[in-house]
């Protein structure tokens, strides 16, 4: 479902929740203001009956178009009038509430909604008045109010759920037009951003986000081209050599001699497009956030020995002497083929580069607890 829908119907479902418990609560409240506002009217009726009974207070039906009654302290009914029957309207205990003070409610009263108050008749003396009335009035604007809340509250959910429908569309029209400017941008244009609305509000930060995403994105593209450029030159050089090597061996008239060397320099050319197709799996191993890091102790004593005597014969052939010193004879944790790596290439450097008959030293110290200190040095 589209997010700009889902939005409309929560909005209208939230402004139908509201409606009905606004209206409820305004129903309730109002039925009861509306009957109680009926109380003054029966407070003055009761006392114009009250001072009927003073004038005339023979037992028999009460001579009043009103439903009347009163009660004697006892709970029996001293006179009533036609309209409230014969049957006491109040229970025992609602007798004693009007005995100690005002009482009024709604009742059903000979099958109609009706509107009582009772009083004690005269203050102290036991006696309750009773006086009732109908509450069609109140009934008829309460139900005015609950037909108009009937009526008007669909029409109002649905121009809330409208109105929710095009806040939303406006709203996300930023989002979608930068959504289909993130859909047309390829690899070969990778340098294109999304148009940020200048509102500065949530849909400027995601767009703000998404153009920083998109650069981080290019460096990336641009650092992998650039490996993977750097990698095809690195490749090319021993490829070109091996080929070449390989030509010159297949040509006739070569000597035994000629052969062994072409053979030797393939060897060790395709020693160099081993190192190469290594390092390459361990760049992207790290890349990736693999671990590629496979600690051990290691006796520095004996990595960097094999080290220089592996280079030694290389030292030899272009006069030039290899010296190891080594002052820190303790066991390290480390990885022995990346650190070996590393000496080699500084050793392989070294002997390359040196003049000869110079001296190259590799030498190792502990300048400091917990650090070890690796150092080549050549003229």
């Amino acid at each position: 479902m589209p997010l700009r829908l889902r939005l409309a119907l929560l909005f209208a479902l939230a402004t139908a929740v509201a409606i009905t418990l606004a209206g409820t609560a305004f129903v309730l409240q109002l039925r009861v203001s509306v009957e109680a506002s009926l109380d003054p009217g029966l407070r003055a009726q009761a006392a114009a009956v009250a001072d009927e009974l003073e004038a005339d207070d023979e037992p028999g039906p009460l001579p009043t178009g009103a439903a009347v009654q009163v009660t004697a302290p006892d709970g029996t009914l001293i006179r009533t009038s036609p309209e409230a029957g014969s049957s006491g309207v109040l229970t025992r205990a609602q007798l004693e509430q009007a005995r100690a003070g005002e009482l009024s409610f709604t009742t059903e009263l000979r099958g109609d909604r009706s509107r009582v108050l009772a009083v004690a008749i005269p203050a102290g003396s036991g006696r309750v008045l009773t006086v009732a009335t109908g509450t069609d009035v109140a009934d008829a604007a309460v139900e005015r109010a609950q037909l108009a809340l009937l009526l008007g509250g669909p029409p109002a959910v649905l121009l809330a759920g409208a109105g929710a429908w095009l806040l939303a569309g406006a709203v996300l029209r930023p989002v979608e037009r930068m959504r289909r400017q993130a859909a047309e941008i390829s690899d070969r244009d990778v340098d294109r951003r999304l148009a940020v609305p200048a509102s500065r509000d949530e849909i400027a930060a995601l767009g703000t986000t998404m153009n920083a995403l998109l650069s981080r994105l290019q460096e990336a593209l641009a650092r992998e081209r650039g490996f993977v450029a750097d990698a095809g030159h690195e490749l090319r050089t021993p490829l070109a050599i091996l080929r070449t090597e390989l030509e010159l061996a297949s040509r006739p008239g070569r000597t035994r001699q000629d052969l062994v060397e072409a053979v030797t320099l393939a060897g060790e050319e395709t020693d160099r497009l081993i190192r190469l197709a290594e390092d390459l799996l361990l760049l992207a191993r790290a890349d990736n956030h693999q671990p590629f890091l496979r600690c051990a102790p290691v006796s520095l004593a004996a990595l960097l020995g094999s080290a220089a005597r592996g280079f030694a014969p290389r030292g030899a052939d272009r006069d030039v002497a290899l010296t190891l010193k080594v002052r820190s004879t303790s066991s390290i944790e480390v990885d022995p083929d990346r650190l070996r790596q590393a000496v080699d290439n500084l050793m392989d450097n070294a002997t390359r580069h040196a003049p000869p008959g110079s001296v190259v030293e590799l030498a190792a110290s502990s300048p400091s607890a917990g650090r070890v200190a690796i150092a080549v040095a050549d003229e």
